[in-house]
């Protein structure tokens, strides 16, 4: 890898923003790098389904020619991007991680996709995920398994595995992922990596192919606390196609991811987000991270919320209840994959045939449970149960937050496990989503940020919360974790991964032996 190719790959994206305004490198040539690292690696780490080389150099193009004239561009133009494979866009087909979707393109494009387009950001590929976001793993897609690029044998979280791992693998410097029940915060503490899910309704789920719609939110993915944050700004805002976006001012993320500045921030411990379960190595980073916090002069206390017990119940009856009437569209009449439909078959047979071909395991698992609790004789036991719960969960967090400006706690209770070890487990595939659950159940802003390894040099991470509509906050806290522990790793927590980079190496001598 030459040395100008190695630095675009692995500059933050504001920089690259600024040499590409400034005229020192193009963004055709920004685009280039990343889409030769993409064909380099993706191969053994499987973060994207689909890629489009021709549009991504054209709209990098653009860009360059916007610039060339003089022209006034947006803060991230022409930086390269990744989408999750849940928001529609016209250029490439929309699977969701399903074979049921497999080739769809849609004829529109998400609000977010025509955001980072208007915006200048040039779209090079979209990722995969656990299909229709069911999963926490990245195991569970129709286009194989994601890879975690800290070790290929590892798991990189789920459902946003591949918003994650590209980041991690230096083949884009931002990307998009969304988050239901920690779909973007612990793919990004297994990897590494910055995730942020902004506050419920912050931004547009127009034109997101839905699994729970009272859960589901999409947010920003990036290396680093000041490019999310910029990404943040960019994503979010009202949206009238939208009837859950909330019409409210975007808080002003940028300026707090610059300010690094904690002193007299009332940060609080979650007594019940702790202890048993969690691995040594994870603890000992998180309470490491929380002393780098109050070195930097925020005050720490332990709060108490008490229903956090049982948000990992009503969880997985919430959210299967709504996957549940929210995939009941995919019936083979009205959208998605048609099998069996030879004539002789009645219409029952053919949606159960398609279904059946269509679906994954886990979404099949999903939709009976959610079927089950939505059912005549069951509803207010299990789903309306489950409902209160989730007011039960909100009201502690209204209690913590009259004690504290933020709340803290480990993003998963272990790093990256070994691929395959809990795949046919479910119910332990679930407990990883212990922490990162009662954000959603309030619809409640939280990030993900790298606090460092643990013994077998794996990443972990560091969660943050805060009350509705102050998503500012995460980026205050984010930036003086980042900040603070920066300078004790002497760089960036990804600067110690060197593996897909050996990787690469070993592919460009096996080419050159070829040619040879």
């Amino acid at each position: 890898m030459s040395t100008i190719s190695h630095d675009l790959l692995h500059a933050s994206a504001l920089q690259l923003a600024e040499w590409i305004r400034t005229g020192e490198h193009t963004s055709v040539e920004v685009v280039t790098a990343h889409l030769d690292r993409i064909e380099a690696v993706d191969e053994k780490v499987n973060a994207f389904i689909s890629t489009n080389r021709e549009a991504a150099l054209a709209a990098a193009a653009a860009v360059d020619a916007k610039v060339a004239a003089g022209e006034e561009v947006g803060p991230l133009a022409g930086v390269p991007i990744g989408v999750k494979d849940l928001l529609c866009w016209q250029e490439l087909p929309t699977t969701a991680g399903s074979k049921i979707l497999e080739g769809w393109t849609p004829p529109y494009d998400a609000t977010i996709v025509r955001r980072l387009l208007d915006a200048d950001l040039v779209i090079v590929g979209k990722t995969n995920l656990d299909e229709f976001a069911m999963g926490s793993s990245g195991e569970n897609s129709a286009y194989g398994p994601t890879r975690n690029p800290w070790a290929t044998d590892r798991v990189p979280g789920g459902s946003g595995s591949g918003s994650a791992a590209a980041l991690a693998a230096f083949e884009v410097p931002l990307t998009i992922g969304t988050d239901t029940g920690g779909s973007i915060r612990q793919p990004a503490a297994l990897t590494g990596t910055v995730g942020v899910k902004p506050t419920y309704g912050g931004t547009s789920r127009f034109g997101v192919i839905a699994m729970a719609s009272s859960l589901d939110q999409p947010g920003p993915c990036a290396r680093t606390v000041a490019d999310a944050a910029a990404l943040h700004e960019i994503i979010c805002g009202h949206d009238a196609n939208d009837s859950t976006s909330v019409p409210a001012p975007v808080p002003d993320v940028v300026a707090a991811a610059s300010s690094a500045d904690v002193r007299g921030l009332r940060v609080g411990i979650v007594r019940e987000l702790g202890g048993e379960g969690f691995a040594p190595d994870v603890r000992a980073r998180f309470d490491e991270a929380v002393a780098t916090l109050t070195a930097a002069g925020a005050e720490v206390v332990e709060v108490s919320c008490p229903n956090f017990d049982y948000a990992l119940g009503a969880y997985y009856l919430v959210m299967p209840a709504e996957a549940s009437s929210n995939l009941a569209r995919y019936d083979a009449m009205r959208y998605g994959l048609r099998v069996g439909d030879d004539g002789t078959r009645s219409v029952e047979q053919v949606m159960r045939l398609s279904r059946a071909a269509g679906f994954g395991d886990e979404v099949k698992r999903r939709v009976i449970l959610g079927t089950y609790a939505l059912s005549s004789g069951y509803y207010d036991a299990y789903y309306g149960s489950a409902q209160k719960v989730r007011t039960l969960v909100a009201r502690d967090f209204e209690a913590a937050f009259a004690q504290c400006d933020v709340l803290v706690s480990p993003v998963a209770p272990t790093t990256a496990w070994p691929l395959g070890e809990k795949f046919d487990d479910p119910v332990a595939m679930y407990a990883g989503d212990l922490c990162t659950i009662p954000a959603n159940l309030a619809g409640l802003p939280a990030a993900s940020f790298p606090c460092g390894l643990d013994s077998a040099g794996l990443p972990v991470g560091f969660q943050v919360m805060a009350p509705a509509l102050a998503d500012d906050r995460l980026y205050q806290v984010g930036a003086a974790l980042e900040q603070a522990l920066q300078t004790q790793w002497g760089g960036p927590l990804l600067d110690q991964i060197t593996l897909l980079d050996q990787i690469t190496a070993l592919d460009e001598n096996t080419q050159q032996e070829a040619r040879a």
